[in-house]
C-alpha cells in the first residue's frame, strides 16, 4: 500500500481533474489518498476572512463562489443524476457549516488564529467529498475520512502545527485498517490535524505534503508518492536556466535544503516523518505517470555532478543591526535574535561582524522584525537598515560537504560575471552553502554556477 499525495495543482478545473480522476481509477486501488484543496481555493478562504468580518451580506456570495466552483466539476463528472443530488446535498451541508462559521466570525468581529485554521481547512475537506463522489459513481470502492475523525492528533500549535506520530499511528491503525486494501481507494483531506483538545489546526501553507507524510508513516506505507504537474526537482528553475535536468535521485537532506530554499515541488517538512522510518518519497508527474520523476532516499546516490541543484529565493531581506564591538559584547546576540524570536519570526541565518549583525529574514517579517529591535530599552544597537533588493541562491548537494574547493568555484563562476556576494553562509546544513546577491543579478548568478558545475561556463547577464 502507498500512500499518494495530490497536490493542488492537479485539482485546477474540470478536465485536469478529470485526468486525475482517470488516473486514481486505473492505479490507485488499495491505496490511500491525501489531497489539497481545488487549485486556489485555500486563499479564497482565506482572504475571504477580511471580507465576512466587514461585511455580513457577502458571505452568502462567498459559500455561494464555492459551491458553484464544486458543482462544476461534480456536474461534469458525477453520473447519474441521483449521484450528483447525493453529493450536492452533501456539499450543501458542508457550506452551510462552513458558512455559521463566518456569520460568527462577524459576530464577534475578531479573525482568532483558531477560527482561520478551522475555515482554511474546508479546501481540503471539500476536495475530498467531491473527488469520493466521484469515484463512487464510476462504481468504485471511495471513501473520505476527516482528520478529525481519524485522531490526526497534532501539539495544537495554530497555523504551524506538528503531528503526534506516536498517538496517529495508534489511531489510523485502529480506525482505516479496515478501509484500505484489495480495490479500496481511501481518501484524507490534508493540511490539517486536531489536537487533544479536539481543536482543528493546521500545518502551514502547502502542508498537504508534510499531512501525507505523516500518514504514510502511521500507516506504515510502502512508500509516499507525490503527483504534481512538474517532473520533480530540477538542478535549476528550468525558467531561468533552460538547460536545467532532473534530479532522478536526492538524499532527505538534500530534499529539505531545495525546499528551503524555495523550490516548490516539496514542503520542507515532509521529509521529517519520512526520514525517521527511512521511507522513500517519490514525486512523480501526472502528466507522464511512467516517468522516472525524483526519488528522495535515506541515502544519495553517488553524484556524478558535486552539487545538485542551484536553486534560489526572492522572497528574503537582510536587517542589519549595528553596534559597536559586536564580536566583543557578551549578550547582545542573544538579546538581538530572543527579541525577534519572541515576536514570532523565524531568523534564516545570523552573520555577525565586529560592527553589524546581519539577520536573514523573509520579507513580510522585516518590518514586524525592525519595530520589536527599536521596543528594546535600553537599546543596545545605534541603527537598524534594511535590504531588500536581495534574492538568496543556494547550492545543494552532499557533496559539498566531501569535496574541497567547491565555494571557490561558486564565487569564481559568480565573480567573472560580475556578481558581488552581500552575504555568505555555510549554515548548519551538511548539504548546503547559499550567499545573497541583488536581485537584478539572481539570473546571472544561478546561471554562473550551474553552468560551472553542469555544462560549459557562461554568463548570462539580464538586460
Amino acid at each position: 500500500m502507498r500512500v499518494i499525495k495530490v497536490g493542488g495543482g492537479c485539482l485546477n478545473g474540470k478536465k485536469t481533474i478529470e485526468s486525475i480522476v482517470d488516473l486514481i481509477a486505473c492505479r490507485g486501488k488499495g491505496h490511500v489518498f491525501v489531497l489539497s484543496a481545488l487549485h486556489g481555493i485555500t486563499d479564497f478562504l482565506i482572504t475571504s476572512l477580511q471580507t465576512a468580518l466587514v461585511d455580513e451580506t457577502q458571505i452568502p456570495l462567498i459559500t455561494g463562489k464555492l459551491k458553484t466552483r464544486h458543482l462544476l466539476v461534480a456536474r461534469h463528472l458525477i453520473q447519474p443524476k441521483q449521484n450528483l443530488k447525493e453529493y450536492t446535498r452533501e456539499l450543501e451541508k458542508s457550506l452551510g457549516k462552513l458558512e455559521r462559521l463566518y456569520y460568527g466570525l462577524n459576530f464577534t468581529r475578531a479573525i482568532t488564529p483558531r477560527l482561520t485554521d478551522v475555515i482554511s481547512s474546508y479546501g481540503e475537506r471539500l476536495s475530498a467529498q467531491l473527488l469520493t463522489a466521484i469515484l463512487r459513481s464510476r462504481g468504485l470502492s471511495a471513501t473520505c475520512r476527516m482528520p478529525h475523525e481519524i485522531g490526526l492528533i497534532t501539539d495544537g500549535k495554530y497555523g504551524d502545527a506538528t503531528a503526534d506520530l506516536t498517538k496517529t499511528s495508534r489511531h489510523f491503525k485502529t480506525h482505516l485498517s479496515p478501509l484500505i486494501g484489495g480495490d479500496k481507494i481511501l481518501f484524507l483531506p490534508g493540511f490539517f490535524g486536531t489536537s487533544e483538545e479536539g481543536e482543528i489546526t493546521t500545518f502551514g501553507r502547502g502542508g498537504s505534503d508534510y499531512s501525507a507524510a505523516v500518514a504514510a508513516v502511521a500507516l506504515d506505507a510502502e512508500r509516499l508518492d507525490i503527483w504534481k504537474d512538474t517532473e520533480g526537482f530540477m538542478s535549476a528553475d528550468p525558467r531561468l536556466v533552460p538547460e536545467a535536468r532532473l534530479i532522478p535521485v536526492l538524499s532527505y537532506e538534500e530534499a529539505a535544503e531545495l525546499a528551503y530554499f524555495g523550490a516548490k515541488i516539496l514542503h520542507p517538512r515532509t521529509v521529517e516523518p519520512a526520514r525517521r522510518r527511512k521511507m522513500n518519497i517519490a514525486i512523480k508527474n501526472t502528466l507522464a505517470p511512467d516517468a522516472e520523476g525524483s526519488l528522495i532516499t535515506s541515502r544519495s546516490a553517488r553524484p556524478k555532478h558535486v552539487i545538485k541543484s542551484v536553486a534560489y529565493d526572492t522572497d528574503i531581506g537582510i536587517l542589519k543591526v549595528h553596534a559597536s564591538g559586536v564580536g566583543a559584547r557578551p549578550g547582545i546576540l542573544g538579546e538581538v535574535a530572543t527579541c525577534v524570536a519572541d515576536s514570532g519570526i523565524n531568523i534564516k541565518s545570523v552573520v555577525t561582524s565586529q560592527t553589524c549583525i546581519s539577520l536573514l529574514l523573509a520579507q513580510k517579517d522585516m518590518e514586524k522584525a525592525r519595530q520589536a529591535l527599536m521596543g528594546i530599552r535600553p537599546r543596545p544597537f545605534r541603527k537598524l537598515d534594511r535590504l531588500t533588493d536581495v534574492a538568496l541562491i543556494g547550492i545543494v548537494g552532499d557533496g559539498i560537504q566531501h569535496r574541497d574547493g567547491i565555494a571557490a568555484r561558486c564565487f569564481t563562476a559568480v565573480a567573472n560575471c560580475r556578481v558581488n556576494v552581500e552575504m555568505i553562509s555555510f549554515g548548519p546544513s551538511r548539504a548546503a552553502l547559499y550567499f545573497l546577491v541583488k536581485k537584478k543579478d539572481l539570473e546571472s548568478g544561478v546561471n554562473a554556477i550551474h553552468s560551472t558545475f553542469f555544462s560549459t561556463p557562461r554568463c548570462r547577464r539580464q538586460g
